[in-house]
């Protein structure tokens, strides 16, 4: 197959796949702090833009983000959040955000959704404050997978202080 060739398949190649990423800073630990939130979220979104994806909600907590984005298949998942964790924790520590190192909990949850779901989905993640009064994020992760029907072992969904 010649280079024409690919790039006329790459062209008739159209999706529509939205994705909610939910990670949590290591630990659980409430370190992302208000007066830096905003920045960090902007970072982050320019992460996922110039990997070809778009942002359509991010918000969180001090110890988690949601985002939802429009996921484009060029790219695997695990890299764009490889991307995500790595740049933004890097961005954090050079900036001296907080006392002592910053890192995210290994791992990653994501889950799909379809067009017609979007607007709940970006109330619910515009929402989190209102949310986190009823819910811990840990209640609220073990929710998404089961309401997902993921398999998953209590002993890996996120791992306490050492």
């Amino acid at each position: 197959m010649n280079n024409s060739s690919k790039i006329k398949i790459m062209a008739s190649t159209y999706t529509q796949i939205h994705l909610q990423l939910v990670f949590a800073v290591k630990y659980r630990e409430g370190l992302i702090q208000k007066s830096w939130r905003d920045e960090l979220y902007k970072y982050m979104t320019g992460i996922i833009q110039n990997n070809s994806h778009k942002v359509l909600i991010i918000n969180g907590m001090p110890d988690h983000v949601h985002i939802l984005i429009g996921f484009r298949p060029s790219q695997s998942l695990s890299e764009l959040m490889k991307d995500v964790k790595v740049a933004s924790s890097l961005w954090i520590n050079e900036k001296r955000l907080i006392k002592g190192k910053f890192a995210w909990q290994e791992g990653y949850g994501a889950f799909s959704y379809g067009q017609s779901q979007l607007p709940d989905i970006v109330d619910y993640i515009k929402n989190q404050e209102e949310h986190h009064k009823k819910r811990t994020f840990l209640e609220e992760y073990k929710g998404f997978l089961k309401l997902f029907e993921i398999d998953f072992d209590e002993r890996y969904i996120f791992k306490e202080p050492e």
